[in-house]
């Protein structure tokens, strides 16, 4: 029985301590906050409930195989899980609108066709196949297994991008997003719905690889999931999980520094000067200076930069909660986006540590009795991708209050009477993100990717320090539950079975 330090409660941070404790190791959590679940977090207030961190599950399987392999409750028996259907409803800038059906290809290209005209279904349909293949090459490497040491190995772009011959100009074929969405998609509202995808998970489109398709790839094959009361009830049955494996959790505790000893990670060191010794470490949050023994040397260790966001760290999220007088209509759709007529122009403020004038609005309307004090009341939760704080001054009152008036303008397309119904409206920056996670500036992971020569990879799970490992969203294979998830997984078969581990089977 091995002693295994962990430091933070997130998600990813829980699934390894979960499956370690069930290999017979005594598992302890440390965790800076009072509370577990990281990003996963929740706001409530006079009856009303809110999401502070994802909203939807992809890839529930993760967290079905986390619950087979740690008790005899299946996940379903823990939480309630529901398909979104549809998964989502586009609105775009010329007036044009699209719901799409959760988890059904020959649906969302039917559904495209009716909505935007005779061969957009096909076209995006076409583009699916070929995030397929992207896929199949990757997936194994890029979620499965540890990241290897040779980055470079899932530096190549697995999508097969098509050539396309242009008039008297030599033929192309689209290396980024962006690209794929004019070469490729060719209509502007398809692109808009591809650049919008990269952008909710925090890649920007005129720089992140085409592999990036994985990502709508994923939703549409493997659908959306709603957990019944929010994902914090997904967070709060890992913890119960956990705690019925026997890990400890110490909350309030502040880990400044891992300790090494003879060449090795030996256990950690609280804030108040308390040393806990340890035969094994692993970190749940964002490395940053001077935690981590060495860590300036290892790659993709500290840095939150990717390519096009010139050096302000990853966005981050900016949620308006509304709290409504009025019941949610018949038919009202739980996820609706509202894309702007000039995407390239709030990628550039995005990217380029500035507030977007027309951001790209996510209405998130959950059909649950949980989340409202009563049938004549509802709970909406507006968010868009913005900087982190630092770039932009996320405690400027009159900024935040603009930027909130302009979310409420651009979600009154997709909520009748949304004005008048609003109660009160609350703000969550990434000021608050940095607070309850520790993320410097409030920026959330994005899920990794392969292609750019490796440079949309995150740290990988073993370290060049022994003994010491990275779980959760700043480590591979990147951020979102789901990958948060993979990486618990990855990061107990590393410690169980050694440096010969080589993934799930």
């Amino acid at each position: 029985m091995a002693r295994i330090a962990v430091i933070g409660a997130g998600t990813g941070a829980m699934a390894a301590a979960a499956r370690l404790a069930v290999a017979g190791h005594r598992v302890t959590v440390y965790e800076r906050s009072g509370t577990h679940g990281g990003s996963l977090g929740r706001h409530a207030r006079d009856g009303f409930v809110f999401d502070t961190g994802p909203s939807l599950l992809h890839l529930p399987a993760v967290y079905r195989d986390l619950f087979v392999k740690t008790g005899k409750e299946p996940l379903e028996q823990c939480v309630t899980l529901t398909q979104v259907d549809p998964a989502s409803r586009h609105l775009f800038a010329d007036g044009t609108a699209v719901s799409l059906p959760n988890a059904s290809r020959a649906g969302v290209v039917g559904a495209l066709d009716e909505a935007l005209g005779a061969g957009a279904g096909a076209r995006w349909g076409e583009f699916m196949d070929r995030a397929g293949t992207a896929w199949d090459r990757s997936r194994r490497p890029l979620l499965e297994e540890p990241l290897r040491d040779d980055r470079q190995a899932l530096g190549r772009d697995p999508y097969p991008a098509v050539r396309r011959r242009r008039l008297l100009r030599p033929a192309r074929q689209a290396g980024t997003v962006a690209e794929v969405g004019r070469l490729e998609l060719t209509d502007p509202r398809l692109a808009a719905l591809l650049d919008g995808y990269a952008l909710s998970y925090g890649l920007d489109p005129r720089h992140a690889p085409a592999a990036a398709a994985l990502l709508p790839y994923m939703e549409e094959t493997f659908g959306s999931w709603y957990v019944a009361g929010g994902m914090r009830a997904l967070a709060d049955a890992v913890h119960e999980r956990c705690l019925a494996r026997r890990v400890t959790f110490v909350f309030g505790a502040e880990v400044v520094r891992v300790a090494e000893k003879d060449g090795r990670a030996a256990g950690v060191e609280l804030a108040d000067g308390t040393g806990v010794e340890a035969d094994h470490v692993v970190l749940g949050a964002q490395p940053r200076p001077g935690l981590l023994p060495g860590q300036e040397r290892w790659p993709g260790a500290v840095s939150g930069d990717l390519p096009g966001v010139r050096h302000h760290g990853a966005p981050g999220r900016f949620l308006v909660l509304l709290s409504l007088r009025g019941a949610r209509e018949p038919g009202a759709v739980h996820r609706t986006v509202v894309h702007p007529a000039d995407g390239a122009s709030e990628q550039e403020a995005v990217f380029g540590g500035r507030t977007a004038e027309r951001p790209t609005v996510t209405v998130l309307r959950p059909d649950d009795p949980a989340t409202r004090p009563d049938e004549e009341h509802e709970a909406v939760t507006l968010m868009a991708t913005v900087a982190p704080h630092g770039p932009v001054d996320w405690t400027d009152t009159a900024l935040c209050e603009r930027f909130t008036d302009t979310m409420i303008g651009r979600a009154a397309e997709a909520v009748p009477g949304l004005r008048e119904r609003i109660l009160r409206s609350e703000v969550r920056t990434p000021v608050d993100t940095e607070a309850d996670t520790g993320a410097e500036g409030g920026s959330v992971p994005a899920p990794a990717l392969a292609g750019a020569g490796g440079a949309y990879l995150h740290a990988g799970n073993r370290t060049p320090l022994p003994g010491l490992y990275l779980a959760g969203g700043w480590s591979h294979p990147g951020g979102g539950p789901a990958h948060a998830g993979m990486s618990g997984a990855l990061v107990a078969g590393l410690v169980v079975e050694g440096d010969g581990f080589r993934g799930s089977q």
